[in-house]
């Protein structure tokens, strides 16, 4: 048996990676979907849908950190665990808020000015936004609790991304249902755009987002347990160092027990420049994922011409790679190493932008474009989260900041990201020009090419100067303690 299921058994790390399903569910929609549906059917101008895109990300950006802050230094309510009181109170929030963000303003008509349609949308999107980075930063919280081997950690990030695959295929899959229900197997040319028509499709598809990750929340809950007491946590560190030794495992940046001395707040994590290091590298890789996954549906329509059931069958192929590509994670890394395994997906992804750019009419070869894209998405999101994990190593007293910080980056990366493509757009109509199809052809070119580049860069910087915590602010620890490759 190996040494991850010794420490976390196999139901207890399916149970872990549902409490994530939801957000998945609801962030599948959000990246995908939002701009689509403000634009073609709510019949939103560009510069509004960014402007509600971007204060969605602006929200997350600001209430991660804060999250991360309060999740560390609170106890959480009684005896249930600080991290699952959070992951609670961000579930609910998503709850009451997301399906009133995939619905036609209530009250709202076509003679309604856009900015009080704007000004309905936003404090829903506020709110959805702080439950979603509440629910992300608590479960990011539990994996160094859960686990302390690096091959661990990669393991259950692995099965978390696994999870993240299976609500996006979901999402797609009932996508293309509900386009196809709502068809009815017409031939009408009209029925392949997307139009004010549609917008039963998103609704029903919102509310049942809802219902299946309220279910695997529940089952998250149920099946998850927390470390609640200091004590508990020192003994468990304390095994899980032993059993390290006994069996070959490197502990991963610090391999002595924790003194007073060695513990870092949030104001250390500053002094690292370890910290900085994976935070480029976490917010280039969130900006690859996420801006394709915004930007895929609008290419697929207004660059290639394909008909709306397009953007759910090409991302589900997208990710339906990524799943399969989650599986061989953990052995990859284990055999050629983490930044070498991250190195392999940036590849995949710089494969996908020189086809995309070298092919403005690939038909059905998006489909095979499509599997580059979903497999290296997949593999450095994986690999990006594992270095997280890694820079937290022992020190979860204050992982939930870390995750914060990380997301931070992201987030308002992507916001200003969006905001800016969704500025320099050529078009001011809601009917897309011959100008727009170049727009989004170069935009997928830069947001994944481009971005690999930095990400690059971020990884060569982690190649030249491991990942470490630097013994000048740990007194107590020695200049030759081991780091991670």
């Amino acid at each position: 048996m190996s040494d991850t299921e010794r420490s976390l058994p196999v139901l207890r790390r399916l149970s872990y990676a549902l409490g994530h399903f939801l957000n998945d569910l609801c962030a599948s929609m959000w990246f995908t979907y939002l701009l689509v549906f403000y634009h073609a059917v709510l019949g939103f101008q560009n510069s509004n849908a960014g402007v509600l895109l971007l204060v969605g990300q602006v929200a997350d950006a600001v209430c991660t950190p804060l999250v991360g802050y309060e999740s560390d230094r609170t106890p959480g309510c009684g005896s249930y665990g600080k991290r699952k009181t959070w992951h609670l109170v961000g579930t609910l929030s998503v709850m009451l808020s997301f399906a009133f963000i995939f619905n036609q303003c209530l009250g709202c008509d076509s003679l309604t000015p856009q900015w009080v349609s704007l000004t309905y949308f936003v404090p829903f999107i506020i709110v959805f936004q702080f439950g979603w980075a509440a629910t992300q930063i608590s479960h990011l919280s539990l994996i160094p609790e859960l686990v302390s081997c690096q091959h661990a950690k990669v393991e259950l990030t692995a099965y978390r991304y696994a999870f993240t695959v299976i609500a996006n295929i979901t999402v797609y899959a009932l996508a293309y249902l509900l386009f196809h229900v709502q068809a009815g197997g017409g031939d009408d040319p009209l029925d392949e755009t997307l139009g004010p028509d549609d917008m039963p499709v998103f609704r029903n598809l919102a509310l049942i987002v809802l219902g299946i990750g309220a279910l695997f929340s529940l089952l998250f809950h149920l099946g998850t347990t927390e470390q609640r007491s200091i004590v508990g946590d020192e003994e468990r560190d304390r095994e899980r160092t032993e059993e390290g030794e006994e069996n070959g495992e490197q502990t991963p940046l610090l391999s002595r027990p924790k003194t007073r001395s060695s513990l870092l707040q949030w104001k250390c994590w500053l002094q690292q420049p370890a910290f900085y290091q994976v935070a480029l590298l976490y917010m280039s890789t969130r900006l690859i994922v996420n801006l394709s996954q915004t930007y895929i549906s609008m290419y697929l329509i207004n660059t290639l011409g394909l008909p709306k059931k397009f953007i759910a069958t090409i991302p589900l192929v997208m990710f339906l790679s990524g799943f399969l590509s989650s599986f061989i994670m953990k052995p990859v890394s284990k055999l050629i190493g983490k930044c070498l395994t991250y190195f392999v997906g940036l590849l995949l992804i710089l494969a996908f932008s020189s086809w995309v750019l070298l092919d403005d009419k690939m038909d059905q070869r998006v489909y095979g474009a499509a599997v580059l894209l979903g497999s290296g998405s997949a593999t450095i999101l994986v690999i990006s989260l594992a270095m997280t994990a890694d820079l937290i190593a022992d020190q979860t007293q204050s992982g939930a900041f870390v995750y914060g910080a990380m997301s931070f980056t992201d987030k308002f990366a992507n916001g200003v990201a969006v905001m800016a493509i969704q500025a320099l757009h050529p078009c001011h109509t809601i009917v897309c020009c011959p100008a727009c199809v170049w727009y989004y052809h170069y935009v997928m070119v830069i947001v994944t090419g481009g971005v690999a580049v930095v990400a690059a860069l971020a990884l060569c910087s982690i190649f030249i100067w491991p990942i470490k915590i630097r013994p000048r602010d740990l007194p107590d620890i020695s200049e030759d303690e081991p780091t991670v490759n």
